[in-house]
């Protein structure tokens, strides 16, 4: 690596002649995109860093193991000393767009983590964690720059397309995206709502994307199979997600190495996205958050 390439990852001070990139890329709400081959969808794989909190701390854990009734279960691969805004104010030196900040919890220390989190990266970090229609504003208006749903528009293990509505006209179809984490069931994909603990009705499948691409601008999808675990990613899971889904899309799960986002690169065909998060070092991992920083400027300068 270059001298100079290293001090873009590293260096403590804002980069100020950098501009950022739209978190949002290549969709037109106006103008739907229909096919995994049209030219509006990407095809270059980014990075898409993390910072999850609970319980007003940034925090890793596997999150089949979160629980609304109990905490004896809880699996936790790591808790920083460090608060969101720290974390924030890194992918903003580095120029990493599009990341998200998910609250596993509604609770006070959470929220306001949250809100510091996002004012240190203002408009170009996405919030999920109990959105709804009646928060949604107070939310983009703390520097969302998209809100992340699932549990909201699903009743009793069923898509609720009343819901739906509901939040693409509180937030915009353009500044919602769609967690649509999943796990097999039934040698198909579902849709795990209310912190993963419920599988939903809802498989993962081409009618699936297509329809639900039509009221949000991008989707989320967790592999809870594999999620939290850095034992390597759910392919199947990648590969069908590049091949039908008609909007931009960003995986997460089971990385471990860079080889796993290698594979994520090609088995994604540059249409996946990925989010790392117990691998990377910055949480205790053993992938090093600047070399992924560095295949990441390698990605968008071959584009």
């Amino acid at each position: 690596m270059s001298s100079c390439l290293r001090c873009c990852i590293t260096c403590s001070r804002p980069h100020k002649s950098r501009q950022p990139r739209s978190a949002v890329r290549c969709f037109d709400p106006q103008n739907p995109v229909t096919s995994v081959n049209d030219s509006n969808v990407n095809k270059t794989c980014s990075f898409r860093p993390c910072i999850d909190i609970h319980k007003g701390q940034v925090k890793q854990i596997v999150g089949s193991s979160l629980s609304a009734s109990s905490s004896d279960s809880l699996v936790t691969n790591f808790t920083s000393d460090q608060p969101a805004e720290y974390y924030a104010s890194l992918y903003k030196q580095d120029d990493l767009p599009g990341g998200h900040i998910i609250m596993l919890g509604a609770d006070d220390e959470s929220r306001d983590a949250a809100k510091k989190g996002l004012l240190a990266y203002n408009g170009f970090m996405q919030l999920g964690g109990g959105i709804n229609p009646d928060n949604a504003a107070e939310w983009l208006d703390s520097g969302a720059s998209h809100l992340i749903v699932t549990s909201y528009i699903f009743q009793d293990g069923e898509l609720n397309e009343d819901r739906l509505k509901e939040l693409v006209k509180a937030v915009g179809r353009d500044r919602l995206v769609l967690d649509l984490s999943c796990k097999k069931h039934n040698g198909e994909y579902h849709v795990a709502t209310d912190r993963w603990q419920k599988i939903s009705s809802l498989a993962v499948n081409e009618e699936t994307l297509t329809k639900l691409g039509q009221s949000c601008a991008e989707f989320l999808v967790h592999g809870i199979d594999v999620e939290g675990k850095q034992s390597g990613i759910d392919e199947e899971l990648v590969e069908l997600l590049a091949e039908q889904s008609p909007i931009p899309v960003t995986y997460a799960g089971g990385v471990s190495s860079m080889d796993d986002i290698e594979l994520i690169n090609r088995a994604g065909q540059g249409r996946v996205d990925v989010t790392i998060g117990s691998a990377l070092d910055l949480f205790g991992g053993p992938v090093s958050y600047a070399e992924v920083v560095f295949w990441h400027l390698q990605q968008r300068s071959s584009s």
